[in-house]
């Protein structure tokens, strides 16, 4: 297996674990912190909207949001202006874990990457924003520049 893509599955699976573990803390899944992020910034969302922001499926923010509703986080309104879209509103509690999500993940940040410095984070932060291009390319069939 090629090296950068055997250490990035490896690191990514220990990062997500710890994730999760600290989410479970507040009683969320994986991934649901994202879907409060978008719609903290931009309460009333419809589903399509928080999934092209968080690219990733329609349905996956449906089945996400079901859960999130069930557990008193978000609820669900049609639009006051067409009656065919549903958009997806903060309760309070929704709202109260901002803070503390937003706590837990920047605790989460700095304690994976104690280890760096300063220079070794911009770096960090760099190669992955390339990275994340490159890889957000080769998936929309953009060709990628190999001329380095």
């Amino acid at each position: 297996m090629p090296e950068f893509l055997d250490l990035h599955g490896r690191t990514n699976k220990l990062v997500r674990a710890a994730a999760d573990a600290a989410l479970r803390r507040h009683g969320l899944h994986l991934g649901q912190d994202h879907l409060l992020a978008v719609l903290w910034e931009h309460d009333g969302s419809t589903p399509g909207e928080v999934a092209a922001a968080l690219n990733v499926t329609t349905p996956t923010v449906v089945k996400m949001a079901t859960r999130m509703a069930t557990a008193g986080l978000l609820t669900r309104r049609r639009d006051d202006r067409d009656n065919r879209l549903v958009r997806l509103w903060l309760t309070e509690a929704g709202h109260a874990l901002r803070e503390p999500i937003e706590a837990e993940r920047r605790l989460l940040e700095q304690k994976i990457t104690a280890d760096l410095t300063e220079t070794e984070r911009r770096h960090l932060m760099s190669a992955l924003a390339k990275i994340h291009r490159s890889a957000n390319d080769l998936l929309e069939g953009a060709p990628i520049d190999t001329a380095g």
